[in-house]
């Protein structure tokens, strides 16, 4: 009886078997990954808390939403002038303490996370608005070093939903070239001088993500021209802008 024919072996190329073993090693580490944080949530940030922990962030956040309407029914000052129509602010404060109505304000402001600031027109609305949040806020009238500086180095976009740099015209016309806007100069010009696009060019913005000044801030609710550090600082926001950028 002959001997049978052996059958060859599969033969697998060397690539596809790197790619297996490069697959399987990222497994396990993302494995070991998803333990480790589960690990540290239940054993750090696990903490139980005492009744009147829960009473007194009640109580806070109550006394917040009355004050808050104390602010907006407080006769205002206009704070809008012929020579600044434009606003930059800046959210500074904003936790636990705060009510889920502040937040919501704040947060139509754009203003999601704390030493994130914004451009805006100043009116009479946003003047009111900002006053309804002064303890979380501080703002004032940027010059054009101040405007140009923050767009050259913090300004960033969205573009296919992900923050992208300010840094291609192209993402720029395409977006704003229907107003004529095609490059970071008149994104610049539109803001610093409050043009008629100057909605669409802020909104076309993200916020800007600023660093934590080392001494410029205390923590302080108080007014500005009280010692503290929010509400309206006027032309001194140029001074806390250079420090944050």
């Amino acid at each position: 009886m002959a001997d049978e024919e052996q059958k060859p072996l599969t033969y697998i190329p060397e690539v596809i078997l790197k790619k297996r073993k490069s697959n399987e090693q990222w497994a396990i580490r993302r494995k070991q990954q998803l333990e480790q944080r589960v690990r540290k949530i239940k054993g750090d940030n696990f903490v139980i808390k005492k009744p009147e922990q829960f009473i007194r962030e009640y109580r806070d956040k109550e006394l917040d939403l009355i004050q808050m309407k104390h602010r907006g029914k407080r006769q205002r000052r206009s704070l809008v002038t012929p020579e600044s129509k434009l606003l930059f602010v800046i959210r500074i404060q904003g936790k636990k303490d705060m009510h889920p109505k502040t937040r919501k304000v704040l947060y139509s402001l754009r203003l999601r996370r704390i030493f994130s600031g914004v451009f805006l027109k100043a009116n009479e609305r946003i003047m009111e608005i900002l006053q309804r949040v002064e303890p979380y806020i501080t703002f004032g009238y940027p010059n054009l070093k101040s405007v140009k500086d923050l767009i050259y180095k913090k300004g960033a976009v969205k573009a296919d939903k992900q923050r992208v740099p300010l840094t291609d015209n192209n993402i720029i016309e395409e977006a704003l070239g229907q107003h004529g806007i095609v490059c970071i100069e008149d994104i610049i010009n539109e803001v610093a001088n409050v043009g008629p696009h100057f909605k669409e060019v802020s909104r076309f913005l993200c916020p800007f993500t600023l660093n934590k000044p080392e001494k410029a801030l205390q923590g302080k609710k108080r007014l500005f021209k009280d010692g503290g550090d929010t509400g309206n600082r006027e032309d001194q926001i140029n001074e806390l802008i250079s420090k944050m950028n």
